[in-house]
């Protein structure tokens, strides 16, 4: 009786892994434009201006709840709760989620800043940031799947003239704002990633009025942050999933606002920040997610990572120049 227990707590546990690595597995990255313009296609709209970007939103939105093994962050039950690398892939996807719906419902749908907010966006944009981790009552699936819902009753008013208006402003600035909360998240998932290997910060006092000699230095403290070490791949599958998210989101962006970057002669630079994104998603062959020095023997994939967020995020600062001066 004991071996045949143990024989079917084997082959459960076998069943389980497998299921957990089929699971664990990114999605596939998928062509914005075309999806865009099937979708129109399929639903009879109009493809307008701002299709593209919206459609794409909720593809990425739905791609975290219909991916195999469906939304995971929320499991309580095995393989799902054993997993921890693809809860954090769908939490930076989530990240970049709430932000395009925020610039959505800030930005891009209204002519000003005293124009009125689309009522679909403003009932909508909330229920992306409803906690990520609820499994019942309700669930976070519901919430989020109402919040694509209402993203798509914007998008059929935005692609049919005779419903009630939805607009979509193609301008610099629009662009600008969201960009700007681009760069604030590369440049804090950059400083994460680099604290795998310890960083110093340093702290500098000036000296009170009054006191000490003329010319005196400022007094300097240092403070070594390093992130744990059971965190260092829950930090990397964040930077993946904000990271395939972007390249997504920027080539939306790219068809939408193509006049835009014309004129700015920004064209260019928007490639350049996608080509950085897709790096990041290269395959990981190892089985681990190493941590080694600098200079060490060992790879630092963390390391990595942070380079190719660095670079985007650079890259995002010019295009912000750009569109504003050129």
């Amino acid at each position: 009786m004991t071996s045949i227990v143990a024989v079917l707590v084997a082959v459960y546990l076998l069943i389980a892994l497998l299921i957990g690595w089929y699971w664990s597995q990114e999605p596939d990255a998928f062509p914005v434009e075309q999806d865009a313009k099937a979708a129109a296609e399929l639903t009879g709209r109009k493809f307008v201006n701002g299709y593209t970007t919206v459609e794409t939103l909720k593809h990425l939105a739905n791609t975290l709840l219909d991916k195999p093994g469906g939304y995971l962050s929320n499991d309580i039950a095995p393989p799902g709760v054993w997993l921890d690398n693809m809860p954090r892939w769908e939490f930076g996807v989530l990240t970049q989620v709430r932000d395009m719906a925020r610039a959505l419902r800030r930005d891009f749908s209204r002519s000003q800043s005293q124009s009125a907010e689309d009522p679909d966006l403003a009932y909508g944009e909330p229920l992306f940031h409803f906690d990520n981790n609820s499994w019942a009552l309700p669930a976070t699936e519901s919430e989020y799947r109402r919040g694509i819902g209402a993203v798509d009753r914007y998008l059929a008013r935005l692609a049919d003239p005779q419903q009630p208006k939805a607009s979509f402003y193609i301008r610099a600035d629009n662009l600008s704002h969201w960009l700007g909360d681009v760069a604030n998240r590369m440049g804090s998932l950059s400083q994460r990633l680099s604290a795998s290997i310890g960083r110093v910060d340093l702290n500098t006092s000036e000296p009170t009025p009054g006191e000490g000699a003329a010319g005196t230095a400022p007094q300097v403290s240092e403070k070594v942050e390093k992130t744990p070490w059971l965190k260092i791949d829950d930090v990397f599958y964040e930077a993946r999933g904000q990271a395939w998210a972007l390249s997504h989101l920027l080539r939306a962006v790219e068809v939408d606002f193509a006049d835009v970057l014309a004129r700015k002669n920004a064209s260019a630079s928007i490639r350049q920040i996608i080509r950085e994104f897709d790096a990041a998603q290269k395959s990981v062959w190892s089985p681990f997610i190493l941590n080694g020095s600098g200079y060490g023997v060992l790879a630092n994939h963390s390391l990595v990572m942070a380079n190719f967020i660095s670079r985007a995020n650079a890259a995002v600062v010019d295009l912000r120049t750009l569109l504003s001066q050129g």
